[in-house]
């Protein structure tokens, strides 16, 4: 992808110029002013981005959107355009605006890296930088790291559901936008999708891009069987063919079968599949594969489509559904049962000039709005016997979880559910990304990061892993880091008698 942000990215409008600086919220921007002529400019702050809940009241999510991230910040920069616009919004110091003239990110990113289990409320992005910089990014990096969070995890319940069938990522036409076909996409792919339907995101992204015939090739012609024959004689190594434009079980699949007698198997070709896209599927898949295996086509796969979600396609292969292959569009590439990843961007504190940090928090009525203050690393716990994970543990930046002795976690809410953990490991997961506004690190391949995601999901329990009523997975904070925010939780309560 194109890394410049004053460049069109191939899926703006109108074809002109799309500057991917300016996509924030205007808030941002006098907040920013603020800061620079309160003499904040060098001020050094700590942000967490985190999320408080799993879409679907599902158990994990899954983390994505890092190389995207990586892409902008790299390109950071406001062109004349962008300070003539905000010159005329008569709002912003001049002395502002020369900052943003010869802006240059400096800031310091650590991420979860792509494809690994997230869970709420524990850092999944932490920035260290001025201020007004640290400010700036909040709008596209939720943007970034949101979508491709929320399609990353809606894929990955899909294909578990479809148990080790391939699913294709079929949404394109129904995503919202271009850039919201191409990136969910690829954060479908992270999620465990064996292909797209988009060819860009081939193109792009190295995402195997598959597709075969609509309805319309197959009423173009006089007869169905001809829209087969004519198919079969251009693409004989691809020859998927759709069955249910008028009925699939008196003339579709016949035909797909008369068209591989007599056009393919002369010819030394074998077909690939044939695609259910309407009716009760299970029933018609059933019927299709008898017929299919009479035929002498057992190895003639076969596809369904048609508003599928992880719930239908859980249910119809209980029912005993056919079914080699599946495609899945609008369910999601929106994400249609929860089109919504709520992470959030809250500072969490500012480094004195000492050096040291001043933890932030914020404090809410509702519980789980409260933050957690100060710098911090999440470490995850796995079980060498198992190699399952056990826990996160949210620590104080520097602490460190002593692998060679039992490790005492316990929930930061309800303080008297403790356990102790022994023969474990343990991995820190905030990586760096950016130093000093230098990026540090090289993206894996897009094949690589959907490898370490399968493997990182397998490592979750299976409680953790239910579409219903999942168990609650741990995620607590150390001794020293709860003692910080409940020792501040209690001053605040203190001083506001």
């Amino acid at each position: 992808m194109a890394g410049d942000n004053s460049k069109s990215d191939g899926c703006g409008s109108g074809g002109g110029a799309f500057n991917l600086t300016m996509l924030m919220d205007f808030y941002e921007f006098t907040m920013a002013n603020g800061y620079f002529e309160q003499g904040f400019a060098d001020r050094i702050a700590y942000f967490d981005m985190f999320f408080r809940r799993v879409p679907d009241d599902g158990g994990y999510a899954i983390m994505a959107g890092v190389e995207q991230l990586i892409e902008y910040l790299n390109a950071l920069r406001f062109n004349d355009e962008d300070i003539a616009f905000l010159k005329g919004k008569a709002v912003f110091s001049e002395g502002f605006l020369d900052y943003l003239k010869h802006f240059r990110f400096a800031c310091d990113v650590w991420a979860v890296p792509e494809g690994m289990p997230i869970f709420p409320n524990e850092p999944i992005i932490k920035v260290r930088g001025p201020i007004i910089q640290a400010q700036l990014i909040e709008t596209m990096m939720l943007l970034t790291i949101n979508h491709q969070c929320l399609i990353a995890t809606k894929a990955n319940r899909i294909c578990r559901a479809a148990a080790g069938r391939p699913v294709s990522e079929f949404g394109s036409r129904r995503a919202q936008g271009g850039h919201g076909a191409l990136m969910g996409a690829r954060a479908a792919y992270i999620g465990g999708c064996a292909s797209t339907a988009c060819t860009m995101a081939e193109r792009d992204f190295g995402i195997p891009a598959t597709g075969t015939m609509a309805h319309s090739w197959v009423q173009t012609f006089d007869t169905e069987l001809e829209a087969f024959e004519v198919y079969a004689r251009l693409y004989p190594d691809r020859c998927v063919f759709l069955v249910d434009t008028y009925n699939v079980i008196r003339s579709g699949v016949p035909n797909a079968i008369k068209v591989m007698r007599e056009r393919l198997v002369p010819n030394g070709r074998r077909p690939v599949a044939i695609r259910i896209d309407s009716g009760d599927i299970t029933y018609l898949s059933k019927i299709a594969r008898q017929m299919l295996d009479d035929a002498g086509f057992s190895d003639c796969k076969i596809l369904v489509s048609n508003s599928l979600d992880e719930y239908i396609i859980r249910d119809i292969i209980s029912q005993g559904a056919r079914i080699d292959m599946f495609g899945v569009g609008e369910k999601l590439i929106t994400s249609r049962s929860e089109p919504v990843f709520g992470g959030v961007y809250k500072l969490a504190g500012i480094e004195g000039k000492d050096g040291r940090v001043i933890p932030k928090l914020k404090v809410s009525e509702n519980a789980e709005k409260i933050t957690s203050p100060g710098n911090k690393q999440v470490v995850r716990l796995y079980a060498n016997k198992t190699g399952k994970a056990i826990a996160d543990v949210i620590t104080l930046d520097g602490e460190s979880v002593d692998e060679g002795a039992p490790y005492l976690i316990f929930d930061p809410e309800n303080t008297w559910k403790r356990k102790l953990i022994t023969d474990f490991n343990a991995k820190p997961l905030l990586t760096p990304i950016f130093r000093g506004g230098e990026c540090v690190y090289e993206s894996p391949p897009l094949g690589v990061i959907r490898g370490f995601c399968a493997e990182q999901v397998d490592r979750l329990w299976e409680e953790v892993l239910r579409f219903e009523n999942p168990q609650k997975y741990f995620v607590d904070l150390s001794q020293a880091l709860w003692d910080l925010k409940y020792g501040m939780l209690h001053e605040l309560s203190g001083a506001q008698k």
